[in-house]
């Protein structure tokens, strides 16, 4: 497989602003934030595309959701509320090719989403 601009960070070629880290799971600001808090949650497992999933991987896809959960509550958002948003291709916003669940908090939310 091909290196992605995650698999740069996380290798340390790439600076980020790391707010979370695990043996699974890395989180880091994004570079262009859509909310006050915009965090991309990656698995350090490149795995491409949501349809790449495969069933024995639905425990590190339940680590992404545990560690927003977890980052929410570090920053006193959990109550009041967050969106979590995966991409899935082109069409859909996906622009670098290894999932990622991007955390947004910090203002109120529309829905349905653009």
């Amino acid at each position: 497989m091909s290196d992605t601009l995650f698999l740069d960070i996380m290798a340390g070629k790439i600076p980020a602003d790391i707010v979370f880290e695990n043996d699974q799971v890395i989180g880091f600001r994004d570079i262009n934030p859509q909310a006050p808090h915009h965090v991309l949650f990656v698995p350090r497992e490149r795995i491409p595309t949501i349809n790449d999933i495969q069933p024995e991987q639905a425990a590190l896809i339940g680590e992404l959701f545990l560690a927003a959960a977890c980052y929410a509550r570090e920053l006193g958002v959990d109550s009041r509320g967050y969106r979590v948003v995966m991409n899935c291709n082109e069409a859909a916003g996906q622009t670098v090719f290894h999932i990622h669940l991007h955390f947004l908090a910090g203002r109120n939310f529309q829905w349905p989403p653009g």
